[in-house]
């Protein structure tokens, strides 16, 4: 096991050894954490038993984790239990108990809660198909830097899914994912610019430009758990 220095410890260290890809370390630190009732731990356990990162892979374990952490307000950890009772990790597929975490996760404003919450709600899984509402989410996850949620709200103004079709926000939503890499925003941006007056790309060469000098473009953490979309 690693050497964590003394003045480091509890979670800050499990952090650095996972950092450092010192997965034995992290997840003893860890599990002593969550044994004292610490969601932040019981998330990271969760997140390490689904990944295998250092242990066999084990779905149950990881719920079992994600349910304590869930349970005690984590909203990650919410994301990530309602991602698991939907695609059946860990227990038999509960499409309820999905959507009552995921809800849960979207109201705490976690960005893969707000996401998976607006597919569901685009697909008409689990709830009523309800374009405005999935439109609303996505676009809650996207003003938080989420990179997928900007290119869907993008495309969802573009075609005019539950909003008014709006070529400069989808000018703007498509423009921020396209910077990030999401191939399917380039591709969706390339056509609306074909399709937009030269007004309409000066609004939304403004308002592209204006976001970037309000909004830290920081990153956000990888969905752990992603659900199919």
């Amino acid at each position: 096991m690693g050497q964590i220095a003394p003045e480091v410890s509890g979670t800050v260290a499990a952090r650095l050894a996972y950092q450092e890809g010192d997965f034995e370390t992290a997840f003893a630190l860890w599990q002593a954490a969550a044994e004292l009732g610490d969601a932040d731990a019981q998330c990271w356990l969760g997140s390490i038993y689904a990944n295998g990162e250092g242990v066999e892979p084990n779905y149950a374990k990881a719920l079992e984790y994600y349910v304590a952490a869930a349970e005690k307000g984590n909203h990650m950890a919410q994301a990530n239990v309602g991602a698991f009772y939907f695609m059946g990790h860990g227990s038999e597929q509960n499409v309820r108990k999905a959507v009552y975490w995921l809800s849960a996760a979207a109201e705490g404003g976690d960005v893969n809660g707000l996401f998976n919450l607006a597919v569901l709600y685009s697909k008409g899984e689990g709830v009523d198909m309800n374009a405005p509402r999935a439109a609303e989410l996505y676009r809650a996850a996207a003003e938080r830097g989420h990179y997928p949620s900007q290119s869907r709200l993008g495309y969802i103004y573009a075609q005019g899914l539950g909003v008014t079709k709006d070529r400069v926000q989808a000018y703007l939503w498509l423009s921020l994912a396209a910077q990030h890499g999401i191939g399917t925003a380039l591709g969706a941006l390339e056509e609306i610019v074909g399709e937009m007056s030269a007004e309409e790309k000066a609004q939304g060469i403004r308002a592209f430009e204006d976001w970037r000098a309000r909004t830290r473009q920081d990153g956000v953490p990888a969905v752990l758990n992603p659900m199919p979309s």
